[in-house]
């Protein structure tokens, strides 16, 4: 790939900045919590015309649990690259009054704007810089884009996997690291819970007769705490307990929800498997252990290394440095990165406020991000023939 080519990448995109706008505000205006599958199902109806105006192959992927989400094929060829994201957000229907659209210098603000709404038209520009020429790419570019990612992804991991199973590299299109670095490894995210179910008793009068459930969890959380690792990047968070009926009686019923995030594949395994071996340390009281990492790790590999050094010199041909970290949530990329295809996450929007007040992305950075994908799909191609 020339300089020139890239140039005209950049040129391409730069030119289209109004589009890129217009598009993230239109989408980030249909609110698309992801419980509610009508609404989501109206921001995908926008977006697969949005796609297909662009010249892509659109097909509604419809769900029943869920709302629908989109597949959208781009060119052709006998291979595929996989551009990955998500059309609903965290944020619930009539959060827009709460946190209006609003453009401040550079900065953008609204909810989803940079989770990932803007990761969105960034994609869906790329795909188009380098597909609007049939000889471009000899690969089809597929963008799949799901409408349950925010809720763990139970209604479309199945078609996340099988859509990277065809893919010589995925490209995940998840808001940046602060400065616009990219993602080169994510934590994976498990969660368990302990119920435990003692032997209730009057706490006054016959106290010993009883066996005390909150007691058993509370043993049973230390245990689970002395499984963190920070060094290693294992870390447990007990988030929500909850037991008894009141004061004066013994507990019967006590429960614990427990958070665990590890960055190698080995560690999650060896930690759940961990959890699941716990046992009463009172002997009357029955414990049951539910639970498992839902999203495994994205590793900082050999293959993501290889497409982060791709995108690094991509950025440089666009006068950009482009640096790299670890994230602590996790993306669909965790899955596509265990199945062993390449992954790349963090090619999204450069912002800040990810599922908070001031969720905001850097208007000015949208062209060169468009044009950082277009030229990372482009290094694909050809690495990968």
């Amino acid at each position: 790939m020339s300089g020139k080519e890239m140039s005209e990448l950049l040129a391409f995109c730069t030119a289209r900045l109004e589009w890129l706008l217009e598009t993230t505000t239109t989408l980030v205006g249909l609110e698309s919590p992801t419980p509610d599958k009508a609404a989501v199902d109206r921001c995908g109806r926008e977006a697969a015309d949005r796609l297909e105006a662009l010249g892509a192959a659109v097909e509604v992927l419809t769900s029943r649990t869920t709302g629908d989400h989109l597949r959208a094929v781009f060119g052709s060829g006998d291979g595929q690259i996989m551009l990955l994201g998500h059309i609903d957000t965290v944020w619930p229907v009539g959060q827009l009054e709460r946190m209006p659209l609003r453009r401040e210098g550079d900065r953008l603000y609204g909810p989803g704007v940079f989770d990932m709404k803007a990761g969105v038209a960034i994609g869906m520009l790329a795909a188009a810089a380098v597909t609007r020429r049939d000889a471009a790419l000899g690969r089809r570019v597929v963008m799949l884009l799901t409408a349950d990612e925010e809720r763990g992804s139970g209604a479309s991991r199945a078609l996340v996997e099988a859509e990277a199973r065809r893919s010589a590299a995925v490209c995940v299109l998840e808001p940046a690291l602060p400065g616009g670095a990219l993602k080169t490894g994510r934590k994976g995210a498990g969660e368990f819970e302990l119920s435990a179910r003692g032997v209730p008793a009057h706490a006054g009068l016959e106290p010993e007769r009883g066996a005390s459930a909150i007691s058993e969890i509370a043993a049973q959380i230390a245990a689970v705490e002395a499984l963190a690792d920070p060094a290693r990047g294992v870390t447990v968070n007990v988030g929500v307990v909850e037991g008894g009926s009141r004061p004066n009686v013994v507990a019967e019923h006590a429960r614990a929800v427990v958070d665990v995030r590890a960055e190698a594949l080995a560690d999650a395994r060896r930690v759940a498997a961990a959890v699941r071996r716990l046992q009463p340390r009172d002997k009357r009281v029955a414990l049951t252990v539910r639970g498992d990492f839902g999203r495994p790790p994205l590793e900082r590999n050999a293959d993501v290394l290889r497409l982060y050094g791709m995108a690094r010199d991509v950025a440089r041909e666009l006068g950009r440095e482009l640096g790299e970290g670890l994230a602590g949530g996790g993306s669909d990329g965790n899955f596509t990165a265990a199945l062993g295809v390449p992954t790349l996450d963090g090619l999204g929007a450069v912002g800040d406020g990810a599922h908070a007040l001031h969720e905001h992305v850097d208007a000015s950075q949208l062209p060169w991000r468009a044009a950082l994908v277009a030229g990372l799909l482009l290094r694909i191609d050809a690495h990968y023939r």
